[in-house]
């Protein structure tokens, strides 16, 4: 009966194992249909003197969001720290409590952005997130998509608490 139990065991996980997936380990690229699709559309952008932005809130973090070259995919894109001293004030510049039309700081999450401007050659530290990004001096910010979709995988999912993963490697040395 033991054998014979085994033997059923046995091939009960030879049938279900290979069926098993794997999500994929953090910052590991992606390159499903969605993505390719998503990389297409990319590679077929105008190209100008501007940068592509998607604003990516983490609650208490100061950085901004991602900014990539039109034409790029987004694994080339780089986080970045606005600098409104030297530039433009960033879209969600409002309280960061909800206010009476209800929009507070990082209400523009995920939104799709025409940037223009300029990398200053600085870089910052965001002591929350613990992370050394460049500095961006933006002269002007157009709303391209207020629902352009999935960022970097249509497998990450979104947390306001916890930085994007796939920056979870770049934290700073002293700190890890």
């Amino acid at each position: 009966m033991k054998r014979y139990l085994l033997l059923m065991l046995s091939a009960a996980v030879v049938v279900v194992l290979p069926s098993c997936t794997t999500t994929g380990a953090a910052g590991e690229m992606d390159n499903g249909p969605a993505v390719q699709a998503r990389n297409a559309a990319i590679a077929g952008e105008p190209r100008g003197d501007w940068y592509v932005g998607r604003r990516y809130f983490t609650e208490k973090c100061r950085y901004w969001g991602y900014l990539r070259k039109p034409g790029q995919t987004w694994e080339t894109a780089q986080l970045v720290v606005m600098d409104e001293g030297r530039g433009v004030l960033t879209p969600d510049r409002v309280s960061e409590m909800p206010s009476g039309d209800g929009r507070a700081h990082g209400f523009d999450h995920n939104y799709e952005y025409r940037v223009w401007g300029t990398f200053t050659g600085r870089r910052c530290y965001d002591p929350n997130a613990d992370l050394q990004v460049p500095v961006f001096a933006a002269r002007k910010y157009e709303v391209i998509n207020a629902r352009p979709g999935f960022l970097f995988s249509p497998k990450d999912r979104y947390d306001p608490r916890y930085l994007p993963a796939r920056e979870a490697g770049h934290r700073t040395e002293s700190r890890r």
